[in-house]
């Protein structure tokens, strides 16, 4: 498929920034769509329920119609549609494949999504726009729900170079030119690149876009950050569609980008991608994915979202390109994974630092149903507490005075007996971001209670100690370990003033 722009596959356009090529209509945007349509109307396109949008653009105005034709997937007469799409014409945008010809009018050829304020991204329509059509083998997905769950992931701090892995659409390219002075973008389709230059161009972007497969096209060459939203589908590494199928044997790709990073990141460089992983009958999940960072000298944090079974997981992918009725289809996945003991596939976001230090942390972790996006600057600050206990010994940590974080709650379980209520359980909860839960004793209660920021962590051992009964010398021993892991969890919080 062609694009708007007169671009060549594995070139690098280079467009000034701020010299966009003109979207139709300058209301077709995020804010210009609402204020058109109104609440009500807007609110159903986001349940993709269109009944309110189309009564709301019977008028069939430029804008009216680009909403019709674009949002509502609707056929739209072709004099409506050459006024909307003035000063382009029919001609060009049926030869582009913006629109194509539908009984006796004109409907949308590709997904030209008005995103955030004023931003636009192309990509090709979803399987359940176009029933029974099926999908390119290069198909460019555009912003479903993996895409947000890395926008809200990414570390959004001030960077000289970032590099896209696998760009599609140029999504997340869009976001990182943000932050970012210079953005690269690679991916293995040279139909993909094609649209992420056009939607690089309606935004007024100046991308360097280069053609192949992972990070081959940036071979030897640093970056301050790197993201991926790679096609981390697991499987038996046949390739049919190559936005979700990277051609690896099971969750390989995953372990391939986490062998790459430490060249590919420049020193404190961060590297984030999502990844799919197998849990394997009799071996621990979490001991295979931490087995990727072996070596690399990289601190490594890894968040498990989700956890599917096969049958469903094949489903879900099956379904994503059209193919949910094929029973051979299905039969073949399920066999492989029979084959290879997997009994679940999990989901996650992989976030990677290279800190120069000879003994990186790597945690990996099961958070499902504590994630509340987005996570970006919880994964920033997760990374800043490492470096920030990496250089404190057992003293160190008794100098720093502390204050308990923000909002932290303490939920307590507890039974009834004669003598009245009898704690049986006590945990710290933070309500927000990365809602973690902590199972505590009293003493680390009270040390958590007393932490407003005031006293050195070892004048509040020594009160602590007077209280319990405890020399100041054995709680101090004691503390350590635990006033770590309470840092590491933002639990609590050094003061640093």
């Amino acid at each position: 498929m062609a694009t708007w722009t007169n671009t060549t596959c594995c070139s690098s356009p280079r467009r000034r920034r701020g010299a966009r090529t003109r979207c139709p209509a300058p209301a077709y945007t995020s804010n210009g769509i609402a204020d058109r349509l109104g609440p009500q109307a807007t609110g159903g396109i986001a349940r993709n329920d269109f009944r309110a949008a189309l009564r709301a653009t019977g008028d069939r105005d430029p804008l009216a119609t680009l909403i019709r034709v674009f949002i509502c997937d609707q056929t739209e007469p072709e004099a409506a549609v050459a006024a909307a799409l003035a000063p382009l014409t029919v001609a060009e945008a049926l030869a582009g494949g913006l629109v194509e010809r539908h009984g006796e009018g004109l409907r949308a050829g590709v997904d030209l999504e008005p995103y955030a304020d004023d931003w636009w991204v192309l990509a090709d329509l979803p399987a359940s726009s176009r029933p029974g059509r099926p999908l390119h083998s290069e198909h460019v997905l555009g912003i479903g729900g993996a895409t947000q769950t890395l926008i809200g992931a990414t570390v959004r701090q001030p960077v000289e170079s970032a590099l896209d892995l696998g760009t599609g659409s140029g999504v997340q390219a869009l976001h990182l030119s943000t932050h970012a002075r210079r953005v690269t973008a690679t991916d293995v389709s040279q139909r993909a690149l094609r649209f992420a230059a056009t939607t690089a161009a309606l935004n007024g972007q100046d991308w360097e876009l280069l053609c192949g497969d992972m990070v081959a096209p940036v071979a030897g060459r640093r970056f301050d950050l790197v993201v991926s939203n790679p096609p981390f589908v697991v499987g038996p590494g046949t390739t049919t569609h190559v936005y979700r199928d990277s051609g690896r044997v099971g969750d390989a790709i995953g372990a391939e980008l986490a062998a790459a990073a430490p060249g590919l990141l420049t020193e404190g460089g961060t590297m984030q991608y999502l990844a799919n992983w197998v849990h394997v009958a009799g071996e621990d999940w979490g001991d295979r994915v931490a087995g990727w960072f072996a070596g690399t000298g990289l601190d490594a944090w890894v968040i498990q979202r989700e956890v599917a079974d096969p049958m469903a997981y094949v489903n879900l992918w099956l379904t994503d390109v059209g193919e949910a009725a094929d029973p051979h289809r299905m039969a073949a996945w399920l066999d492989w994974f029979d084959a290879h003991k997997v009994e679940a596939v999990g989901f996650g976001i992989v976030s990677l630092r290279r800190a120069g230090h000879a003994d990186p942390v790597v945690r990996v972790e099961d958070l499902r149903q504590r994630v509340e996006p987005p996570l970006g600057e919880k994964i920033a600050a997760w990374f800043d507490r490492q470096d920030w206990l990496r250089v404190r010994d057992t003293e160190g940590l008794l100098a720093a005075r502390y204050r308990a974080a923000e909002g932290l709650q303490l939920r307590q379980e507890a039974t009834m007996s004669d003598e009245g209520w009898a704690v049986d359980r006590q945990v710290l909860a933070m309500p927000h971001g990365l809602r973690w839960t902590e199972e505590i004793d009293p003493l680390v209660l009270a040390l958590v209670g007393g932490a407003d920021g005031r006293l050195p962590l070892r004048d509040q051992l020594a009160l602590l100690a007077v209280a319990h009964d405890v020399t100041p010398q054995e709680l101090a021993e004691a503390a350590g370990p635990i006033v770590a892991h309470l840092v590491e969890r933002g639990i609590i919080e050094p003061v640093t003033a």
